[in-house]
């Protein structure tokens, strides 16, 4: 009895990228039947690439029905090499597309984080366009927005557009699984480019360090050269009671996010734009962060189309000490970017404050003073890190300094 193995569907429908069924046979090499919207232009070239995935896949004899809605190469890449996978063939080498010269550039603990934009790992067409936005970061997601009957299908995407999507300088993030299938996932992702892992629900320190040590171990085999960094996600009470736990558990930890849907139905509460029921909880992720000396990253705000309510709650977050919040829709960037920035007055401000802070140590005075006022320490080190933001959100000019004067009062 033949083989049979279909990617690409959701439910009875045909995804909006393409659908591959490979049945398997004892002869007849390669036949490719395609149907596809782009046929007439790309049909040679789709049947080529499938030809010879199947070479690369150690596939002789199939044959291989298409259904393509204008799938890239690297999608119909990944949905051959799943339907191959779902007829119970394992493949003789991965069917990857060449790595991009940026596979392996590295991340900085510090970059900005102001925004994370989620993409379902499952659904390519989300994918090729993210960068454009000009999020932070993108998160592939391998884990609520995938059900579990497409986990081994998302896992080839994400892995293939990892490899293949120019995300315009976007930190690549990855969210894996829970348990035991995250730390598989992580087999799929560590050699081909990705640079933040996210942890779902981090409840314990070992929760972390267990997504550390199979990262350290796969760095080590495929010969990755540049650091993989971790953000736990805190989505539960007691996830909430060891947030300095977590964020402590390992050195590659760079950021500590808190997840509210999922807390909320924890301790059995609403959640509300208010926040009363979940105030606790930031407070302790926030201050967790902090002591650890990492980066606060608040929850997502769920209603895509209140841009106000997204303002506020951005500049709710970045009051209490948060430096981030999560995307779930491309148009939330801008605005998020727009709230975690330093704003005029501030940056005003801070600038003659560091400006009146350098002149005292190269008077060797030991105390600062700005007009009658005098600047403790605290409030330096404060402007010290709006400046460095300013400058690194481009309110600022690096050079500021020489046009001292005029900026500090502007």
């Amino acid at each position: 009895m033949a083989m049979i193995g279909e990617a690409g569907k959701r439910g009875s429908q045909v995804r909006s990228d393409c659908w591959i069924r490979v049945e398997i046979g004892d002869g007849g090499g390669v036949r490719v039947d395609l149907t596809s919207k782009v046929a007439g232009m790309y049909g040679d070239r789709i049947r080529g690439q499938l030809a010879e995935g199947c070479r690369i896949l150690g596939v002789a004899h199939a044959a291989v029905t298409v259904e393509d809605q204008g799938a890239l190469p690297h999608v119909l890449a990944a949905r051959l090499e799943g339907a191959v996978r779902r007829a119970g063939v394992e493949p003789a080498a991965p069917y990857l597309p060449p790595p991009r010269a940026d596979a392996n550039a590295s991340t900085a603990p510090d970059r900005l984080r102001r925004s994370r934009l989620y993409l379902p790992g499952n659904e390519p067409k989300f994918h090729v366009n993210a960068g454009l936005h000009g999020p932070d970061g993108v998160i592939l997601d391998l884990e609520d927005s995938v059900a579990p009957a497409e986990k081994d299908a998302a896992r080839l995407v994400v892995r293939n557009a990892l490899c293949a999507v120019d995300f315009r300088g976007a930190e690549r993030m990855v969210r894996i699984n829970q348990g035991e299938r995250g730390l598989a996932d992580l087999d799929w992702v560590v050699p081909h480019g990705c640079q933040l892992v996210l942890i779902p629900k981090a409840e314990s320190p070992g929760d972390v360090q267990a997504v550390a040590a199979r990262i350290a171990e796969l760095r080590a085999a495929h010969g990755v050269s540049h650091e993989i960094v971790l953000m736990p996600i805190i989505e539960s009470a007691l996830g909430a009671w060891r947030a300095y736990e977590v964020a402590t558990a390992s050195p590659e930890v760079v950021a500590l996010a808190i997840g509210l849907e999922d807390y909320t139905a924890d301790i059995g509460a609403q959640r509300t734009d208010e926040g009363r029921e979940s105030f606790w909880a930031r407070a302790q992720v926030l201050n967790g962060a902090r002591a650890a000396g990492i980066q606060p990253i608040d929850t997502v705000f769920s209603d895509v189309a209140d841009m106000a309510g997204l303002r506020a709650s951005c500049l709710e977050a970045k009051s209490l000490g948060f430096v981030g919040k999560g995307c779930i829709h491309p148009r939330q960037i801008a605005v998020v970017h727009e709230a975690f920035a330093p704003d005029p007055d501030e940056i005003a401000k801070a600038t003659r404050i560091v400006a009146a802070f350098e002149d005292a140590e190269r008077e060797g005075l030991g105390v600062v003073s700005l007009g009658s006022k005098m600047i403790d320490a605290p409030v330096v080190k404060r402007a010290l890190a709006t400046v460095a933001l300013a400058v690194k959100v481009g309110r600022l000019a690096e050079d500021w300094r020489e046009n001292a004067g005029t900026e500090a009062g502007a």
